[in-house]
């Protein structure tokens, strides 16, 4: 199976703060995709002992029982598989992904986090990691804006766009597409390209309203600042690398400091598929 199959599920990674932040927006992306969720709780038992253990199984099986409530509540007739394994979240999370057409997991506060985000932070080696797109919720709800995508002319970023362009299409919002100009590049120039290649890649979701933006500046800083009016903002991993290795610094900036929900497109070589 790849990332794109029509059977693959949307795979959600569940920790103690996740069933409402995580939960409820993946079950909602995955029943617009026509997707089935997986619910993943993993922990150490190999850390812990004898006693504790199954404490910890106990626990582990009303989170998912939590997860699998808030499911019915929000979409009662999407398809839910659950799973507890031991090890590593971060490497089950990643081999899972292997299988998953998109992966859901919480942001663990670091939007609002004062201090540096460490490199081994659960969220950001998953999101660098992964083999499928990446979908990093925030504890806050999102306003209703539009959804926002990065674009700098690179093939990841084409990719990425047309996802937001697909976000946008279900989610009944607008999209907003930004292109940072570069140094030696007139903004007047960035601005016809971006508007080009949207008009190509929105050609098959007529009903998507579209605003194009070419602005000078740091595009991580730009597209932090348009993030703050976004219900969602979609980013590739890196634009010189769209199929594996760390994020780069656009992504990054995105993960680390954008408040609203992130989709860091990696693994896949086209748009999200579905009915």
């Amino acid at each position: 199976m790849t990332a794109t199959a029509p059977d693959a599920p949307l795979l959600v990674g569940i920790g103690p703060d996740d069933v409402g932040p995580v939960v409820r927006p993946a079950a909602r992306m995955a029943a617009a995709y026509g997707r089935g969720l997986h619910l993943l709780h993993a922990f150490n038992w190999a850390a812990m002992s004898a006693p504790a253990v199954s404490g910890t199984r106990a626990d582990a099986e009303k989170l998912i029982a939590q997860a699998t409530a808030a499911v019915r509540e929000s979409e009662p007739d999407l398809p839910v598989t659950v799973e507890i394994t031991e090890g590593s979240a971060v490497a089950n999370l990643v081999r899972r992904s292997e299988s998953a057409f998109l992966l859901a997991i919480g942001d663990g506060g670091m939007a609002h986090c004062e201090r540096c985000i460490p490199a081994d932070s659960p969220t950001v080696q998953v999101a660098a990691r992964a083999g499928c797109p990446v979908l990093i919720t925030r504890r806050q709800p999102p306003p209703q804006g539009p959804v926002l995508v990065g674009v700098d002319g690179s093939a990841a970023s084409e990719i990425a766009l047309t996802w937001a362009i697909a976000c946008a299409d279900r989610q009944d919002a607008r999209l907003l597409a930004v292109r940072v100009a570069n140094p030696d590049e007139e903004v007047d120039e960035a601005g016809d390209q971006l508007r080009h290649l949207v008009v190509r890649c929105v050609a098959g979701h007529p009903d998507v309203a579209v605003e194009c933006r070419a602005v000078r500046g740091d595009p991580g800083e730009v597209l932090v600042h348009q993030s703050r009016s976004a219900q969602l903002a979609v980013v590739a991993a890196r634009g010189d690398e769209p199929w594996r290795g760390m994020l780069g610094a656009v992504s990054q900036s995105l993960l680390y400091h954008a408040p609203a929900p992130v989709i860091v497109v990696r693994g896949v070589s086209g748009p999200p598929d579905g009915p």
